[in-house]
């Protein structure tokens, strides 16, 4: 009997790229959020040996690269499992996305392998093996708002925040992670560290966070062609690392406040509610996705993505991960609907969607067994 079970996807609310580490890794600090997008994975356990991945689209691969390979080639002999174990996935997420499509997929496999068996590793173990497949595949196993530290897989369960409305924009572009890194090491190395970033309001960070006229909006769409991005260089990594860290602690104790006051009950029928402006204080707070600052110039139809969400009515509009994915925040689902469906008459492949709940991500993982 096959186990069905949903694989979602992520998006970065805010993602600072701290100094190159000697193992060639790189300090991260970013906010995951897990959203309603998924690919959909079905395993089953068949007489033989060994692992098979099947999947339609051409650009997935199905050898030992992998991530549902590798992820179930380091599980299956702490589980016991015998047998030939064969993953299905049915792809709906971008490939190259930077919405984790890869990553979610290891850890549905490792699920969806755990439900067949009746077994279950210890959490320990589940996140000490996700580690060893992927920066960002631990924060699959715990979903919902997560802060992401170390190379990305020191992950920390955040505040738990109600379902936010959000547009997802998959341009047909894909987005090498790897150069993304590399772009941004030599955009250090240009001109000497110090020079600070503005932010949206046009403002330095180093006099505190920008909110732009229109609400958040991380790095401005606005940033033209040609722009020379020696005035982009971003100030001493460690210092950048130590304010991400601060504002996101700042936010951290607006929630727990607002929570101990018994405010954080959903959104009221009457309009905005302190839950929809709870998700909208993180990003208020000035944090950035650095990427935007390489990936951008290389690719100037995401920056013009993130400009027709803007201008499409969200609240917050950003890369995600290295891209190509670019998300927008919206008060409502019906602006979500209406953004989404705007983006589509340009050409713009896009969809409406809404962020997940650690206890909604858990509810909705499993279709069937």
């Amino acid at each position: 009997m096959p186990v069905t079970v949903r694989s979602f996807a992520k998006i970065n609310m805010g993602l600072c790229i701290g100094p190159r580490r000697s193992d060639g890794f790189h300090d991260l600090r970013t906010v995951y959020q897990t959203i309603g997008q998924h690919d959909i994975l079905r395993l089953r356990i068949e007489r033989g040996s060994g692992i098979e991945i099947r999947c339609a689209d051409p650009r997935v691969p199905t050898d030992r690269s992998n991530t549902c390979y590798r992820m179930l080639e380091r599980a299956m002999p702490d589980l016991g499992a015998r047998g030939r174990v064969v993953v299905e996935i049915e792809k709906r997420l971008p490939v190259q996305g930077g919405l984790g499509g890869a990553s979610g997929n290891a850890v549905s496999a490792l699920i969806a392998l755990e439900l067949a068996l009746k077994k279950r590793l210890p959490p320990g173990e589940r996140l000490r093996i996700a580690a060893e497949v992927g920066s960002d595949v631990p924060l699959f196993l715990i979903g919902g708002t997560v802060l992401g530290m170390g190379r990305g897989e020191d992950v920390y369960p955040l505040a738990d925040l109600p379902s936010a409305p959000c547009v997802i924009a998959t341009p047909e572009i894909g987005v090498s992670t790897p150069k993304a890194f590399a772009d941004w090491d030599a955009l250090l190395t240009a001109v000497p560290t110090g020079e600070a970033v503005p932010t949206s309001s046009g403002q330095a960070h180093e006099s505190g966070p920008g909110y732009g006229a229109g609400g958040a909006t991380g790095v401005p769409a606005r940033r033209a062609h040609g722009e020379n991005p020696q005035k982009l260089t971003p100030s001493e990594p460690s210092d950048r690392m130590l304010r991400f860290s601060r504002e996101v602690s700042a936010w951290l104790s607006s929630v727990r406040s607002t929570k101990s006051k018994g405010r954080l009950s959903g959104v009221p029928a009457r309009g905005r509610g302190r839950a929809e402006i709870l998700l909208l204080d993180l990003v208020r707070t000035g944090i950035e996705n650095d990427f935007e600052q390489v990936v951008f110039p290389q690719y100037p139809a995401l920056r013009d993505v993130k400009c027709a969400l803007e201008k499409a009515g969200a609240a917050y509009a950003s890369l995600s991960g290295s891209g190509s994915a670019v998300y927008g925040i919206f008060r409502t689902r019906d602006a979500a609907a209406r953004a989404a469906t705007k983006l589509r008459k340009q050409g713009i492949p896009a969809q409406a969607t809404v962020t997940l709940t650690r206890a909604q991500y858990w509810k909705k993982f499993q279709v069937s067994s």
